[in-house]
């Protein structure tokens, strides 16, 4: 990952844009499939101008594109200057406690509006990175697999998710105990080693399967009754 050849750009923003859209977002997330913490996402708003570089030396400088792409150096220095780059951003967040309870698509959708209400000024579309629409209704969505390699917003949103949830998975007081600052919850053989000997934390999900294969916690699990409605809980 030190040379990153392919960086994101305007593709699908400029198509949205011929189709009549004014003020686009791009959305992404991260921590779907981690064992604690929460789903984050973030919405960015760009003005099309050049997305910001790396300058590395005589070597090709380092361009924007999807956050996995890129080592934790660059992230933390893209992040770093994003803010001022875009012309608008926010996160949004659904706990641990929200995904046992609503199930993830309908904990996703949750930090998803959360992060576009908060934006300065609402999108006219929102671009989603992946092929399912999980925010439907009031929102008028570009579904896009991959988008995170093709669109500077998406981009720039799955840096800045990513960073936010890292850090704050690294900062918690359980972190030294679980290997969060390696892991960021998700499955790691130290954190898998810390939840057989501890069990889950406050931030753990209860709800996911692992419990399943950690018979001294699993009395811990919690399933949601379809039929008594969203956000009941039962202990099985």
């Amino acid at each position: 990952m030190d040379g990153v050849t392919e960086a994101a750009g305007y593709e699908v923003e400029a198509e949205l844009r011929a189709a009549g859209a004014v003020r686009v977002a791009g959305i992404d997330e991260v921590g779907r499939g981690a064992w604690a913490g929460p789903v984050v996402v973030c919405a960015a708003v760009t003005d099309f101008g050049p997305p910001p570089e790396l300058p590395r030396g005589r070597r090709a400088p380092v361009r924007l594109t999807d956050s996995k792409l890129l080592t934790a150096a660059h992230r933390e220095a893209f992040a770093a200057v994003l803010p001022g780059w875009l012309s608008g951003w926010a996160l949004g967040e659904a706990s641990a406690r929200e995904i046992d309870e609503l199930g993830m698509t309908a904990a996703l959708r949750k930090a998803a509006v959360r992060a576009l209400e908060a934006l300065p000024a609402r999108p006219d579309t929102v671009i989603v990175d992946g092929a399912h629409d999980f925010l439907g209704g009031r929102w008028r969505v570009r579904t896009e697999v991959k988008a995170d390699r093709r669109s500077v917003s998406v981009a720039a949103a799955s840096v800045l998710a990513k960073v936010h949830r890292d850090r704050y998975m690294a900062e918690l007081p359980e972190a030294a105990a679980y290997a969060f600052a390696e892991s960021a919850g998700y499955p790691s053989p130290a954190h898998q080693e810390a939840l057989e000997r501890l069990g889950p934390s406050a931030h753990h999900r209860l709800s996911w399967s692992y419990l399943d294969d950690l018979p001294r916690w699993r009395h811990l699990k919690v399933h949601r009754d379809p039929l008594a409605g969203e956000g009941q809980l039962s202990l099985l």
